[in-house]
């Protein structure tokens, strides 16, 4: 099983927030142009303002209080597999601990499911999806952000170019630790939501990480580790290859004053007939 979606692995990433906050405050801080993401994925659903949402795999509730400021009316409910988790959620009330391939919610309860940077991590996408399509009502509409396989080349890079400098003779290995959202991209993601439902819309967001100094490279970095390293083979050691990746971060910064990394985040948004589709769908009604 892929390490990005291994039980266990996911577990142990999420116990809680602190290697998620690393990351998302490194995106905050050294994206360029700067940008409010969650504000951005939500502002490319039509609100009424008065929708049932549920934030499925929640974590520690970063669409929470954009909602409540722009859409003070939605009723909110969330749910993450992990305790630790939800304990720095600053909604209280319905925070629920459970699984996106078991939803614990009747059918048809929710205007919106939002499923943002965590669908690559369930071990059955397929069954969340299906979960998923449950407890939507028959117009309801999923909103899911993720990332471009494509993101973050720059990074890839550099870990491909470490583990040829810590191969064996005899023994070249060149395939970098696979980023997480492989198993659900903005790519194949759009593949996959078709399955379930009925029509499929795509928001990309390119930006850049620049950062001026290694420390933020190596943090962020170190995040991941949980969900890299099991993906190295058995002769190449993770610290051994963070000391080769910091001295390549610190030559590029050196020479060039700055270290940037091209990356493609977005949201894909998928409904049978609501939202975006459904004035398609009135139309569509109308001529028949």
């Amino acid at each position: 099983m892929f390490p990005g979606n291994d039980p266990n692995t996911v577990k142990r990433q999420y116990a809680s927030d602190v290697y998620l906050r690393t990351r998302q405050e490194t995106h905050e801080q050294y994206t360029v142009p700067k940008i409010d993401f969650p504000l951005w994925v939500l502002r490319r659903y039509r609100w009424h303002g008065d929708e049932r949402v549920l934030d499925l795999g929640s974590g520690a509730g970063i669409y929470y209080n954009c909602l409540c400021e722009h859409w003070p009316d939605v009723t909110y409910y969330a749910v993450d597999q992990s305790p630790g988790m939800l304990k720095q959620h600053p909604a209280r009330g319905e925070l629920t601990v459970g699984d996106a391939q078991d939803i614990p919610f009747p059918d048809g309860t929710f205007d919106v499911v939002m499923a943002n940077h965590m669908l690559y991590h369930v071990a059955d996408i397929d069954q969340a999806l299906i979960e998923i399509r449950r407890v939507l009502k028959p117009n309801g509409v999923l909103i899911a952000a993720t990332n471009s396989i494509q993101s973050m080349p720059q990074l890839h890079a550099l870990f491909r170019r470490g583990m040829l400098l810590l191969s064996t003779p005899g023994k070249v290995y060149s395939q970098p630790p696979l980023p997480t959202q492989t198993n659900f991209a903005l790519e194949n993601g759009t593949r996959l939501l078709s399955r379930y439902f009925y029509a499929v819309v795509r928001h990309d967001l390119p930006s850049t990480l620049v950062f001026p100094s290694i420390e933020p490279v190596m943090a962020y970095l170190e995040s991941t580790r949980s969900l890299r390293e099991p993906q190295l083979p058995e002769s190449i050691d993770w610290d051994d290859l963070m000391l080769v990746m910091r001295e390549q971060v610190i030559r590029v910064i050196d020479h060039f004053g700055e270290m940037v990394v091209e990356k493609v985040s977005g949201v894909l948004l998928a409904s049978t007939s609501g939202g975006f589709i459904s004035d398609y769908i009135d139309k569509l009604d109308h001529t028949h």
